[in-house]
């Protein structure tokens, strides 16, 4: 998928299935994703949901203190990419993660593709029918991307990788810091997210999420979902052992929203910051277990 390769080029028409209304649906959102994640009307909501992340992950790994090449950073749900390019785009080493084929097509395009800034125009708003306040709002232009993505500088370490979260990411303690926004309600059981994260985190390491809990699957017919409250997964991380170090219980976000619509959903997001402790209870004594977040934050020296 990012190997920035070709693909489809000789597919033979006859062999073609027409689009389900699915597929529709989800080409529509993806869309909007591409406002969302690379346009400049998409910037307000980006400061709103990206923005409060990248200043804690700065302020916990500061880039006067720490060599952030050194940090690795992991966004399960990358959507477009664009919180793990500007995470990357300060330094720290960044992987996203994504498993939507149109998710992964999309920032596919932007990502290896796009070298300059608005040079491509979309009309996200077309298949809009209802709740405009003016006939152009509908047709309204959107340019895209707002920046250039091949600006990361040349010694940045960035990724996407394609798949499902919880069967890519089985290597236990390998990540300084897990960022997570609008995707622990992807989960069919948020449980295994919270397990899987404390597994592949190391000890020290910090989980940031940032979102609502409007549960993918629910009422969906033939598929499992758990879905709790935000109380629950809060006493569920502690039982794991994560310590929460910061919460805000209310966070106004939007997603996808078209600001002239006259019809708007307002999210009221959780932030919460939790750490797995570099010290971690084994058989009733507390332990320290061997911290290689302290050993990837080499201290720069002073000059």
């Amino acid at each position: 998928m990012f190997e920035n390769m070709e693909y489809g080029q000789d597919v033979d028409p006859r062999k073609v299935r027409p689009s389900s209304t699915f597929d529709m649906d989800k080409l529509k959102s993806t869309i909007k994703q591409f406002v969302r994640d690379w346009s400049e009307a998409g910037k307000a909501e980006r400061d709103s949901c990206y923005k409060p992340i990248i200043d804690e992950i700065q302020r916990l790994f500061p880039p006067d203190q720490c060599d952030v090449s050194q940090v690795r950073v992991l966004v399960p749900g990358a959507g477009l990419g664009r919180l793990a390019w500007e995470i990357a785009h300060l330094g720290y080493s960044c992987q996203g993660n994504e498993w939507s084929f149109f998710m992964l097509f999309s920032p596919n395009f932007v990502l290896n593709r796009c070298d300059k800034e608005n040079a491509l125009t979309l009309y996200p708003w077309i298949h809009q029918f209802s709740n405009n306040k003016a006939s152009s709002d509908q047709t309204r232009p959107v340019s895209f991307p707002d920046v250039n993505p091949q600006s990361l500088p040349e010694d940045s370490d960035f990724s996407m990788v394609a798949g499902d979260f919880q069967e890519v990411y089985n290597d236990p303690e390998m990540w300084d810091c897990v960022a997570t926004c609008f995707f622990i309600d992807t989960a069919h059981n948020v449980l295994d997210y919270i397990e899987t994260i404390w597994n592949i985190l190391k000890p020290g390491g910090v989980w940031l999420n940032l979102g609502p809990l409007l549960y993918h699957y629910e009422n969906m017919a033939n598929e499992l979902s758990i879905e709790l409250s935000y109380e629950d997964i809060k006493a569920v991380a502690m039982k794991y052992g994560f310590v929460l170090e910061l919460e805000r219980e209310s966070v106004p976000s939007t997603y996808t929203e078209n600001d002239r619509s006259m019809l708007k959903y307002l999210y009221d997001s959780v932030f919460f910051i939790v750490r797995k402790p570099a010290k971690q209870l084994i058989n009733g004594d507390k332990a320290l277990k061997d911290s290689q977040t302290e050993d990837s934050l080499h201290t720069k020296n002073s000059t």
